[in-house]
């Protein structure tokens, strides 16, 4: 495991005129919602930060971003970081296919087929961050 991978949480990010934005799906179909820590033009106070809502189409680009890792050999998505008495743990979802697995595994069954447990980060392999393209034109908003 890498030291220099720092788990985040999950969420999108966008590039809008030539600035990267925390961002946000919605609230239509084809709209973003860009996060701005200070203010910008196009941009309302929203407290404590500023939030434009635009057109996905004028972005020039969209991601998911997570981070991921494998636990007991079967993959993770990692939501959480803590730390207690100098040992760092990390909430992490299962993302396998198997629920006998994720619970032979020591997750525990959050909702139907959703499974969590929090371990220490050292058994926590693989860990990286990925960055998913989300299309620009969302399905079934063309005619």
């Amino acid at each position: 495991m890498s030291a220099e991978i720092e788990p985040v949480a999950s969420g999108f990010a966008a590039h809008h005129a030539g600035r990267t934005y925390a961002a946000a799906l919605g609230p239509g179909l084809c709209d973003v919602v860009l996060f701005s820590e200070e203010p910008r033009e196009g941009f309302e106070a929203a407290a404590g930060y500023w939030r434009a809502v635009v057109a996905r189409e004028d972005l020039d680009w969209l991601v998911l971003v997570r981070t991921v890792g494998a636990f007991g050999g079967e993959p993770c998505l990692i939501l959480d970081v803590s730390e207690e008495n100098g040992e760092e743990s990390l909430h992490i979802a299962y993302t396998g296919h198997s629920g006998t697995k994720a619970e032979a595994l020591g997750y525990w069954m959050v909702d139907h087929g959703a499974y969590e447990v929090v371990v220490p980060r050292d058994e926590v392999m693989s860990i990286r961050v990925e960055r998913v393209p989300v299309p620009l034109t969302p399905a079934g908003s063309e005619p």
